[in-house]
C-alpha cells in the first residue's frame, strides 16, 4: 500500500452470497462506538501494521482522527503517514501501492487518511536557546537535564525509576541517548551529555544497564554512581508517580534539554513508525503514539520539540491545565527535516516500563526479589559451596529440591533436625559497605521452608538467650543501597541465627571471634577488597539441651581472600579446647586459629579443592603446644 491524492474508493472486499456487505463505520446504525472502533483498530494495527510499513513509502499507520485542511475532524481513522504524496500514475515508480479510502476492520468499513510526514530521532543538534541550567553538572542530578553515552551528542534525562528486582535507581532515557550505534551494555553515560560538556571523568554518572530498540519502544536505563537524585523534573516540580494510557485528545506537557517546558496534544495514538537511525542500525519499527502542538500554550519558537529533547517523559494534564503526575510516555522523536507539521513521537510508557523491568516507585526490601545468594565466582577463582557427608545430606532441608537455600550475598543448608544450619556462606564487598541500622527488622522463620525446621522466639522469649548471626549482618551490607537494605532484612531470618549463652558471649576475648573479617582487611592486601566466608555451629551429640533444643556451644568460620592473584583460605574454631576430649564445661571459650581438615573432622562439612590449596596454615602436631589467639595481631594471614 502506499500514498493517494483522491478520494477515489477502492473497494476492500467483495459481497458474496455467504458474506454480508461490510458496513460504514459511520452508519447510524448498528455502528461501533469511537472506543469500540478504537480498540478493533489497535488490535488490527498490532497485527497488521508491520506488514503495512514494508511499503517504502508508509512511514507510520496510527489511530487518529480524520483531518480535513488544516483541522483534524471528528470522524475516528485508520491514519496512514507517508514520505510523498503522489498521483496515481507515478505510485509505480515510488514502488508502492494506492491506500484504499477505507479498509474492513470487524465487518466494518473504516475510513483510511493519508498525510505526508516523515520523522526522525529527536537527537541531531539544533540551534538553542534554553537555560545553561539543563546543560550543566547536578548533584544531585534532575529529570530534564542533560545526559547521553560518551558516544552521543547529548539527550534528556525523562524521569527517575528504580530496578524492579533490586531497587536500584537508574535514569530512564532514550537508546539513542544512552546507547547509541557505537554503544554497547556498560559504556559510560556522562551528565551533562557530551555536547554540552566533553569532560567525562568530571561528568561521568553511571553505566548503561539495560537498553531496548524496537516495537515497545526506544529505551533504556543508566545507573546513577557516586551523585545524589531528585525525582521532581526541572521547571514541572512534578515527579511521576503512576503510569498512564494516552488517548485522542489528551493534554500533556514535557520538560527537555533543547526546547524546555512546552505543551501538546495527543492526536495519533496505537501508532507503529519506521525511524531510521543511520549507522549500523539502520531502519526501525517503534510502537508509539502522535503529539501536536497545543494551540492554547504555543511554545516560543513554535517547537514542541526538538534535538536534544530525546528522553524527556510526556505527563498528562488535568482539566484545570495542572500538571499530573501520571506519565504518559518517553519522548524519542520529532519531524523529519523540512516537514512543516511540527509533532513529536513518544513511546508508551507501559511498554517501556515493561521491557526495562523498571517501575516509578522503590519496592521496600520485603518486597525485592531474592538476590541470588552466595557468589561462587566472587573472588575471581571459583570456589564452591560446602558439601555435607552422605549421612549427613539426609537432614538437609530442601527448597525446590535443592539443599542450598539462597538469600541476599549469602546462601546456606539447614540440618532440619537441629533446625540450625549446617553451614552458612556469604561474600563481603568491602569497596561498598554501607552502615544501616537493624532498628525495627524483626527476626522471623523462612516462609519458603516449614516452619518445623526453623527455630523460632520460641526459644528466646524471657531469657537471657541471645539470637546470634552467622553471616555477620554488617558483612553482608553491600552493593546498591536497596540491595543493602534487602541484605540487611535477609540477615534476620531465623535460619541465619543461632542461640548463644552468656558463656559464649564470654568467648569474644579482645574481640577476636567478631573482628576476624574486620582484620583481613587491616592486615593483608585483599585483592578488590573482597573476602569470602563460610561459617557455622558444631554440632555434637553431647549438646546441652534447653526448652527442647541441643544447642552448640562450638563454631567455626574459614575466611577466603585472594592475595596479588593468589588464593588462601585461613580457619578458626571458636571453642572450650582443641582437644574435645578434654573440654570442661566451665572452660572459658576461645579462637583457635587451625586448618580446614580440623574443620572439617569436627563437622564433616567439606570444602572445595580450591580452599584447601590455599591452606598452608602449619601447626604444631599437639593441640597443648597451640596457644589461643590473644588478639587479632596473633592471627597468620600470610
Amino acid at each position: 500500500m502506499a500514498s493517494r491524492t483522491t478520494n477515489t474508493k477502492k473497494t476492500a472486499s467483495k459481497t458474496t452470497r455467504s458474506k454480508p456487505a461490510p458496513k460504514t463505520a459511520s452508519a447510524k446504525m448498528g455502528s461501533p462506538s469511537d472506543d469500540e472502533l478504537i480498540s478493533s483498530l489497535r488490535h488490527y494495527i498490532r497485527v497488521r501494521g508491520p506488514h503495512l510499513l514494508e511499503d517504502p513509502n508508509i512511514t507510520s499507520v496510527g489511530v487518529g482522527r480524520k483531518v480535513t485542511g488544516d483541522q483534524p475532524g471528528g470522524e475516528v481513522a485508520l491514519q496512514f503517514t507517508v514520505a510523498t504524496k503522489a498521483e496515481p500514475e507515478v505510485l509505480e515508480s515510488l514502488g508502492t501501492e494506492l491506500i484504499p479510502a477505507t479498509i474492513t476492520v470487524d465487518g466494518f468499513e473504516v475510513p483510511t487518511d493519508v498525510i505526508e510526514r516523515t520523522y526522525k530521532p529527536s537527537f541531531h543538534m539544533v540551534a538553542e536557546v534554553e537555560s545553561p541550567l539543563r546543560k550543566s553538572r547536578m548533584d544531585p542530578i534532575r529529570p530534564g537535564a542533560s545526559v547521553g553515552a560518551v558516544t552521543v551528542s547529548a539527550g534528556t534525562i525523562g524521569c527517575i525509576v528504580f530496578d524492579r528486582a533490586d531497587g536500584t535507581p537508574y535514569v530512564l532515557s532514550n537508546w539513542h541517548v544512552l546507547h547509541g550505534p557505537l554503544g554497547e551494555l556498560g559504556i559510560e553515560v556522562v551528565q551533562p551529555g557530551m555536547r554540552d560538556d566533553n569532560r567525562i571523568d568530571r561528568n561521568r554518572m553511571g553505566v548503561l544497564k539495560r537498553s531496548h530498540l524496537g516495537v515497545a519502544g526506544d529505551c533504556a536505563v543508566a545507573t546513577i554512581e557516586d551523585r545524589g537524585s531528585l525525582p521532581e523534573i526541572l521547571e514541572l516540580e512534578v515527579a511521576p508517580r503512576t503510569l498512564g494510557e494516552p488517548e485522542l485528545g489528551d493534554k500533556v506537557v514535557k520538560s527537555g534539554r533543547s526546547t524546555g517546558v512546552t505543551h501538546g496534544i495527543v492526536r495519533r495514538v496505537d501508532t507503529i513508525a519506521k525511524i531510521n537511525y543511520g549507522g549500523g542500525t539502520g531502519q526501525r519499527t517503534i510502537g508509539c503514539f502522535e503529539i501536536g502542538p497545543d494551540p492554547d500554550h504555543p511554545s516560543a519558537d513554535g517547537e514542541v520539540s526538538s534535538g536534544g529533547d530525546s528522553g524527556a517523559v510526556w505527563l498528562f494534564k488535568e482539566g484545570d491545565d495542572r500538571v499530573s503526575s501520571v506519565l504518559a510516555g518517553l519522548h524519542f522523536a520529532g519531524e523529519g527535516t523540512g516537514d512543516p507539521d511540527e509533532h513529536a513521537l513518544a513511546c508508551l510508557s507501559t511498554s517501556v516500563f515493561e521491557k526495562l523491568d523498571i517501575t516509578l516507585s522503590q519496592p521496600a526490601p520485603e518486597q525485592l526479589e531474592i538476590i541470588a545468594g552466595y557468589d561462587a565466582d566472587f573472588l575471581g577463582e571459583r570456589v564452591e559451596a560446602p558439601e555435607l557427608d552422605a549421612d549427613l545430606a539426609q537432614d538437609a532441608a530442601l527448597l525446590d529440591g535443592s539443599p542450598v537455600i539462597p538469600y541476599t550475598h549469602f546462601s546456606l543448608t539447614l540440618n532440619k533436625k537441629r533446625r540450625f544450619p549446617f553451614w552458612v556462606a556469604w561474600n563481603v564487598d568491602g569497596g561498598s559497605l554501607k552502615k544501616l541500622s537493624r532498628s525495627g527488622i524483626p527476626f522471623v522463620k523462612d516462609q519458603r521452608l516449614p516452619a518445623t525446621a526453623q527455630v523460632g522466639n520460641e526459644l528466646y522469649q524471657a531469657n537471657r538467650l541471645d539470637r546470634g548471626h552467622i553471616a555477620r549482618r554488617a558483612d553482608l551490607l553491600w552493593g546498591s543501597l536497596p540491595e543493602a537494605r534487602k541484605a540487611n532484612t535477609d540477615s534476620f531470618f531465623y535460619t541465619n541465627i543461632t542461640p548463644q549463652m552468656d558463656d559464649f558471649n564470654q568467648s569474644a576475648k579482645n574481640g577476636v571471634w567478631g573482628a576476624l573479617e574486620d582484620a583481613v582487611f587491616a592486615d593483608v592486601d585483599v585483592d578488590d577488597l573482597r573476602i569470602s566466608v563460610f561459617g557455622g555451629p558444631v554440632f555434637q551429640d553431647d549438646d546441652r539441651v534447653y526448652r527442647g533444643v541441643r544447642i552448640a556451644h562450638e563454631f567455626y568460620k574459614v575466611i577466603a581472600f585472594t592475595e596479588n592473584g593468589e588464593l588462601k583460605a585461613r580457619a578458626f574454631l571458636l571453642t572450650q579446647n582443641l582437644d574435645q576430649l578434654e573440654a570442661l564445661e566451665l572452660d572459658e571459650f576461645r579462637v583457635f586459629q587451625v586448618t580446614l581438615g580440623e574443620v572439617e573432622d569436627r563437622t564433616r562439612v567439606r570444602f572445595p579443592a580450591a580452599l584447601h590449596k590455599g591452606d598452608i596454615l602449619h601447626v604444631p602436631e599437639s593441640v597443648a603446644d597451640r596457644p589461643p589467639l590473644e588478639n587479632t595481631a596473633d592471627i597468620q594471614w600470610g
